[in-house]
């Protein structure tokens, strides 16, 4: 029998209409989208006007959108659909270091340092070094690990924010561990910052009584020869954001220890080993 369109079976009128040949991927998402979206507009009663202001607020979210801002990959982040994405495709065994999100601003080809090198290049900031070892789930030194990091500098900006301000590649660089795993460089505790908010997804956030910063948090790319690549952050435990990162970033495994370093050249240490899965 034909499905006419009935709320009662909404979801069928419109499923059927899928083509038997359409790659199966397609069917399966799709199918599966439909039945979602029709359950949420039954479950809340979405109104005519609500329906309105949910195409308005979609419309201006990809006006917003430039070469430069993604405002559709914001919402994604502080809705936490980036995060589930991020966790579903990068499930690892327990003691392994766990992924997050890659963040808008790394850049391809940083400089590659000398182990213990300093990546602050505007002199500003709390120095910070910064040290561990990058080793498999049995405990084993990896070597030959490339660590790409990159961090905000004092004032909450990456260099990419700031291009005439900021010296090119400031707080980034390239490392790679010897025959012992272990990694260590010199760069500043960073500081928390707010995501862009001042379009769609800030006032979005605003409605839900949210707010726009991400707590204080050093970036790594971890790759070596037969290991997953992992992409991560280390997160200063103290930030007043800790408990209110606006894209979900923060796991409790991925929050590490800042010491005071009195006696040392920097005025902090952060420790923090790196656990790799074997591909």
């Amino acid at each position: 029998m034909f499905p006419y369109f009935k709320e009662s079976s909404s979801v069928d009128a419109v499923n059927s209409r899928i083509a038997p040949d359409v790659d199966a991927r397609i069917r399966e998402v799709m199918t599966s989208l439909v039945t979602h979206l029709h359950a949420f507009v039954k479950d809340v009663q979405l109104t005519p006007q609500e329906w309105d202001v949910a195409i308005d607020y979609l419309t201006r979210t990809g006006q917003i959108c430039t070469t430069e801002r993604q405002e559709f990959i914001l919402l994604s982040d502080t809705l936490g659909v980036s995060m589930l994405v991020d966790a579903i495709n990068n499930r690892r065994p327990p003691g392994a270091t766990e992924n997050t999100v890659l963040g808008p601003f790394h850049v391809s080809g940083a400089p590659s340092r000398e182990m213990g090198a300093c990546i602050s290049l505007d002199g500003k900031g709390e120095s910070c070094l910064f040290e561990g070892t990058v080793i498999d789930l049995q405990g084993n030194p990896v070597a030959a690990a490339c660590l790409d990091v990159w961090s905000d500098n004092a004032e909450g900006f990456y260099d990419v924010q700031q291009p005439d301000i900021q010296p090119k590649w400031n707080n980034r660089g390239v490392f790679t561990t010897g025959a012992d795993g272990k990694y260590r460089f010199v760069g500043i505790k960073p500081v928390s910052y707010p995501i862009p908010h001042d379009g769609p997804v800030g006032k979005l956030l605003a409605a839900l009584g949210r707010g726009p910063h991400r707590p204080a948090h050093m970036h790594f790319i971890v790759k070596a020869d037969g290991f997953q690549n992992l992409i991560t952050h280390t997160f200063v435990g103290d930030d007043t954001y800790i408990k209110r990162d606006a894209v979900f970033g923060v796991k409790e495994t991925l929050v590490a220890p800042y010491e005071r370093n009195d006696d040392g050249e920097t005025l902090w240490r952060s420790q923090f080993d790196f656990v790799m899965t074997r591909v």
